[in-house]
């Protein structure tokens, strides 16, 4: 009998970025697909519910990126449950298959994930941060792995990943984070004995061209959730080796490319290192300033 598969997306007013991904159109008439819509001003929910997806619409301010995405595993009863963003655009209609390869074939691999390329349209600097962290070759990893992979150990997007059910299940689910929910549900996972595939053969078209600001923005929810879960930097560390690992291979590709482009890479980096460490310390901020400075 063939594994039972839901496809979960959170949505927000995605109605012209869906009926612009013919990919991500048939995907959704192909499998069961429920959809979270946190109040869309578009036609998103028609439009989403033309092509046969469940669609649940909540109040915006409820959204959380944990909270909202465990309340719809919650409403299926299927083996699998594949999240995906959006604007993740499939570059192959095989998509769901090549993700949930390993964990038919393992029943130790709990999620896995799919290679995220740049759009189109991306620059340079949007582009390069896909290229490090996706890279062409697959591996599967385990809680035995930190010493060799540091943070990466744990990294994965929930813009696109596939997860057994009964595994979040053992872990209680994605919890109630305001960022990195994936990042947190994947380190519960392996704790608890379970592998974390990363499959490139799946991917996804996926990148965003952020300003300073949004970049210090997200930085800082992530140096705030981070805080808030000790335990990370127990088992691997902090984050920078890798931060700074991306940057000196960053810009060794721009001196050979783009030079011009240095100076903003360096000052980019700098806004995404004082974002993250001004959150990591933010929990004795006024809650006014928190929710400045942050995305979520």
């Amino acid at each position: 009998m063939p594994p039972t598969i839901t496809v979960i997306i959170p949505t927000l007013n995605a109605y012209t970025c869906i009926r612009n991904s013919p990919s991500l159109q048939a995907l959704l008439q192909r499998y069961p697909t429920l959809i979270i819509d946190s109040s869309s001003q578009d036609d998103s929910v028609s439009f989403l519910q033309a092509l046969g997806a469940k669609v649940i619409v909540i109040p915006q301010q409820e959204f959380n990126h944990g909270a909202t995405r465990e309340f719809a595993r919650q409403q299926t009863q299927s083996e699998f449950v594949v999240y995906l963003t959006q604007d993740a655009v499939p570059v192959s209609a095989d998509l769901i298959e090549h993700l949930l390869a390993p964990m038919l074939q393992d029943p130790d691999v709990a999620v896995s994930y799919a290679r995220q390329l740049p759009r189109a349209q991306a620059d340079v600097l949007e582009a390069f941060p896909r290229y490090f962290n996706y890279g062409p070759e697959g591996n599967v990893r385990s809680i035995a792995d930190t010493a060799r992979y540091g943070v990466y150990t744990f990294f994965c997007s929930n813009s696109c990943a596939a997860y057994r059910s009964s595994a979040l299940d053992a872990i209680g689910g994605f919890k109630r984070v305001r960022t990195n929910e994936d990042y947190f549900a994947v380190a519960e996972l392996l704790q608890h004995g379970y592998k974390i595939a990363y499959v490139p053969e799946a991917s996804v078209h996926h990148s965003h061209a952020f300003s300073l600001w949004q970049e210090f923005q997200r930085y800082f929810d992530t140096g705030y959730v981070r805080a808030e879960h000790p335990i990370i930097q127990t088992l691997v560390g902090h984050a920078e080796k890798r931060g700074t690992q991306m940057l000196q291979q960053l810009i060794q590709h721009l001196w050979l490319s783009k030079p011009q482009l240095i100076p903003y890479a360096i000052l980019q980096t700098a806004v995404k290192w004082l974002g993250f460490r001004l959150g990591f310390y933010a929990q004795s901020l006024p809650l006014s300033l928190q929710k400045f400075f942050g995305w979520q």
